[in-house]
């Protein structure tokens, strides 16, 4: 009896000693859960950082989005109704707007400006047509040089090597008929016949001012401007006809430029620059 009491004793010790280890091991357990949790915090903490990394990359992205904008070119010209003409690499010509966006591809052997909503374009065959903004071809490469249009007409040169005009929608109003010509301005453009004389024709092609001024240079008869042209005689002389081909300002001048504001600045037989109003008086 005695030993099965100190046996009951033993076995109740044992119990209690389980016991408490366990209750220990349950109360550790929450301090393990918080250092698990600190873990996770310190291990999401890179994961943090590389986050912050994010804004270096869409600077990358920016810089080049940039370097693609700001592309170089082989040349660059004015700009013209808010496109210029520029050439790549490849020596091919096209049109980028004012912010630099390549607005109609570089596939053109040379351009001209814009003028009127169209620009003259020169192809792979030599031959010239239009485009408009676009880049869309509206009259086709046909002829063997051409200018930009003014007041609703552009010359163009045929196979003959003579030049006439055409209209926007590509016909030919004014037959490829005179050496040389100019754009039209104030309804009457210059043009220059067989005998290397230069006269005004008008809007329907008809000669209003006889071919019957001479030319020094490139220059034969200067646009008219303000009513007046400037023109230049047998002596080499110059002065000012008006729209009738009457003589209004006698030719006297050893130069001569456009009126501008009542004004056009001549050069006298002494080689001084003077100014001069529409009746040919010196006003400085």
């Amino acid at each position: 009896m005695k030993k099965l009491t100190i046996r009951l004793a033993l076995l109740i010790v044992c119990a209690l000693s389980i016991q408490m280890a366990f209750a220990q091991d349950v109360r550790q357990k929450p301090v393990v859960k918080k250092q698990t949790t600190t873990t996770k915090q310190a291990t999401t903490s890179p994961k943090s950082t590389t986050s912050t990394k994010k804004p270096a990359k869409k600077q990358t992205s920016t810089k080049q989005s940039n370097q693609v904008t700001t592309r170089k070119w082989i040349a660059k010209w004015r700009y013209s109704e808010g496109l210029t003409a520029v050439v790549d690499a490849n020596d091919k010509w096209g049109y980028i707007d004012k912010t630099e966006r390549l607005v109609i591809p570089c596939q053109w052997k040379k351009t001209w400006g814009f003028h009127e909503g169209l620009a003259a374009v020169q192809d792979a065959s030599d031959k010239w047509g239009y485009i408009d903004k676009t880049g869309r071809l509206v009259i086709p490469c046909q002829w063997i040089n051409a200018s930009g249009f003014y007041e609703g007409l552009a010359r163009v040169y045929d196979a003959n090597g003579k030049d006439g005009y055409i209209d926007k929608t590509g016909r030919l109003v004014i037959p490829c008929q005179w050496q040389d010509a100019q754009d039209f301005n104030e309804g009457l453009a210059a043009v220059k016949d067989a005998n290397g004389k230069w006269g005004y024709i008008d809007k329907t092609g008809r000669l209003v001012i006889p071919c019957q001024w001479n030319y020094i240079f490139s220059f034969v008869a200067y646009d008219f401007h303000e009513g007046l042209a400037a023109v230049q005689d047998d002596k080499g002389k110059w002065g000012y006809i008006d729209k009738t081909g009457t003589v209004v300002i006698p030719c006297k001048w050893k130069g001569a430029n456009d009126f501008s504001e009542g004004q056009a600045k001549v050069e006298d037989t002494s080689g001084k620059w003077v100014y001069i109003d529409k009746t040919g008086k010196i006003v400085k």
